[in-house]
């Protein structure tokens, strides 16, 4: 869907929560009021406690997208190994998937969502050839989809019948029929276009991680952009809130009305962790 020009362009009141020497992604706030966020260059996740003390929480290759569990377990998109399972505790437990899918190689595993029955869907971010994979809770695998130009972050719909897909380098949203008929046609489709840098150069739009508020808007942190695009569940444009951080990567609501966001000034760093109040 082409998206409308009728947006508010807003400006909200951000605070800084932390400052990094390196680019971050995968925010997450486990049930304690925790924030964490990763770093691909460094290898560490960073835990951020209710008093502001900023700790290493876990180390991996790669980390890259991050969700945290209802009992508070973090699962890890790591694009060198794979998803990775950690206690609440920062204590590694497996390794829930390795470099495949369904007998596929995947490339660079990037962010991640999971069901409320425990199964989970994940992006391989490549040019081209990139996949949406699924790995239920049984163990089972397959491919949504692939030949996809860098799919990149996800989102469910509430009800879990569609996901959210940000396709990095078509800069557009897909949408992905998860239940009923999915041989139809229609099953896939573009969702949403979202606005060009006047530069019309691709790295300047690249939409990144996704997240969904309470009234079904989908929120994407628009990478090239430094900003957050705010679409309906129609997907037509909203809003669009600069985020004064050139390199916006990813975001998580925590409440109705407040968000985390990651992203950097420059990768592979310095990069920063704030909170979005709206």
């Amino acid at each position: 869907m082409e998206n409308n020009n009728s947006t508010r362009n807003l400006t909200l009141r951000i605070e800084k929560i932390a400052d990094f020497s390196f680019y971050t992604e995968g925010p997450a706030m486990d049930s304690l009021g925790n924030s964490f966020c990763t770093t691909l260059s460094a290898g560490i996740i960073f835990k951020v406690d209710i008093n502001g003390r900023i700790t290493e929480w876990a180390r991996s290759p790669s980390p890259n997208g991050q969700i945290i569990l209802p009992d508070d377990s973090h699962l890890i998109c790591d694009s060198i190994v794979g998803i990775r399972r950690f206690d609440s505790r920062g204590r590694w437990i497996k390794n829930e998937t390795g470099k495949s899918c369904s007998g596929v190689q995947v490339y660079s595993p990037n962010d991640l969502v999971s069901d409320k029955d425990g199964n989970i869907y994940y992006t391989d971010s490549v040019r081209n050839t990139g996949k949406v994979c699924f790995l239920g809770k049984d163990g089972s695998e397959r491919i949504l989809a692939d030949k996809l130009d860098f799919p990149n972050g996800l989102a469910l719909s509430y009800d879990e019948n569609y996901l959210y897909v940000a396709e990095s380098y078509k800069n557009r949203i897909l949408k992905i029929q998860l239940k009923g008929d999915v041989s139809m046609p229609d099953s896939q489709g573009i969702f949403a276009y979202l606005p060009k840098h006047p530069s019309q150069k691709e790295v300047d739009n690249l939409p990144d991680g996704l997240a969904l508020d309470n009234k079904g808007n989908i929120w994407v942190a628009h990478y090239g952009m430094q900003a957050i695009q705010v679409l309906s569940p129609e997907g037509n444009l909203l809003d669009t809130i600069d985020t004064g951080l050139p390199l916006t990567s990813n975001l998580s609501f925590i409440c109705p009305d407040s968000l985390l966001f990651t992203g950097g000034y420059v990768e592979p760093g310095p990069g920063g962790f704030f909170k979005l109040y709206l």
